[in-house]
């Protein structure tokens, strides 16, 4: 394809570009891309009548069953070129060009506010999407596991049919310092089978998120609409995938960075979810992860995970989640990583949106709210490439 960057124009400090950065940014962040860069058969994914079909079947579909036609149905998912594969870093890459360009036209270190609190090069979310009465059965298990090694996660749950849901399942939670969030409303895949349907359930799924003091929403099977969402009522959103090979609607918001959708703040699901790797890649280690771990730090983006209690109830896939636990712990330790809660991502990003610059005629300041755990970063080049640092604290 053509390369449009080859079209920049730079007259002394000002660049001009052969394109709206800001529509490019967005066809990607909210994937109106689709239905341009997929073979014909990956249309299937997004086709109601298969979806409605196989879900009406599910529940007398053994699981190892299911596990058989999710394979078949993703064979061939690593010959897609877009985004790609394991974690895309177009928005990233763009962005960082254009700042290049902008270093270059300037010849100055550019300040702005670092991305994460107290100058942390990057951040760590765990979640736990509770899909099954077993699944729910484990989940105060899970909390010890999570405690053992300093991690809090969010608890994802389905307010409607999968299994009761009791005040005091929830008050457990909160009360052990973990997150409750909203799954979907009863985790059939047919949230956004019309948008008449879409608006009645988002009506419930609103009602369900004020009674369980929910800020946070994904939807079931990462099924998303974009330009649907200005009809939940939820302060963030964790249903993007960075990469969607091996999920059944396909895309990828392409960043591994918070975007906001209208009021809305997008959290994107930036590894491989646990189901997928044990059971359509089969690997049962962390190599993956680890990968896309060491991605995503390179960009100072949000590494953030999906697993199933429902998927970690046998010895070896909980094993495999162990070793995860201990590497993030490690690198939480080293001060190589924020890991936090979803709740709190949300809280800092909204806060940094707001944050402003200031200049005293001597040095660079932050206002705003929070300020007092934001850092001043800067972009400069080093042999082309842009290279960022970091301001010590204050005092």
């Amino acid at each position: 394809m053509y390369d449009a960057l080859a079209d920049i124009r730079v007259e002394g400090t000002a660049i001009y570009l052969p394109f709206n950065l800001t529509n490019i940014i967005d066809n990607l962040r909210h994937e109106r891309y689709i239905g341009n860069s997929r073979r014909d058969w990956k249309s299937l994914a997004t086709g109601t009548s298969l979806r409605d079909f196989y879900y009406l079947l599910r529940p007398l579909i053994p699981a190892s069953a299911r596990r058989r036609i999710k394979k078949v149905y993703h064979s061939g998912w690593d010959k897609i070129r877009f985004p790609s594969w394991p974690v895309d870093l177009t928005v990233e890459r763009l962005l960082e060009e254009l700042l290049a360009r902008s270093l270059q036209s300037h010849g100055a270190k550019i300040p702005f506010i670092w991305f994460w609190p107290d100058g942390l090069p990057s951040c760590a979310i765990v979640t736990h999407d509770v899909e099954t009465s077993a699944g729910k059965e484990f989940c105060p298990r899970l909390m010890d596991i999570d405690d053992s090694f300093g991690i809090k996660a969010s608890f994802q749950i389905v307010p409607e049919d999968r299994y009761p849901v009791s005040e005091a399942f929830l008050d457990d939670i909160r009360r052990r310092g973990f997150e409750v969030n909203i799954h979907d409303l009863n985790h059939d895949g047919r949230l956004f089978r019309s948008r008449k349907l879409f608006l009645k359930r988002a009506e419930q799924i609103n009602r369900y998120a004020a009674e369980y003091g929910a800020l946070g929403f994904r939807s079931a099977v990462l099924y998303r609409k974009a330009d649907w969402y200005d009809a939940l009522d939820f302060s963030y959103d964790m249903s993007f995938p960075n990469v969607s090979h091996l999920e059944p609607q396909p895309g990828g918001c392409c960043t591994v960075m918070p975007y906001f959708i209208g009021k809305m703040l997008e959290l994107p699901v930036t590894t491989t979810q646990d189901y997928s790797l044990f059971h359509i890649l089969e690997d049962y280690s962390i190599d993956l992860w680890k990968q896309q771990i060491g991605l995503i730090r390179q960009k100072h983006g949000l590494v953030s995970f999906i697993v199933h209690p429902d998927y970690i109830l046998q010895e070896r896939p909980r094993n495999t989640y162990l070793s995860l636990l201990k590497y993030l712990s490690e690198l939480s330790s080293a001060h190589r990583i924020w890991t936090a809660l979803p709740k709190d991502v949300n809280t800092w990003w909204r806060q940094r949106s707001q944050m402003r610059l200031t200049w005293d005629g001597h040095r660079w300041g932050i206002d705003g709210p929070g300020k007092e755990r934001a850092r001043i970063g800067y972009a400069e080049l080093d042999g082309g490439r842009v290279k960022y640092t970091i301001e010590p604290a204050a005092g």
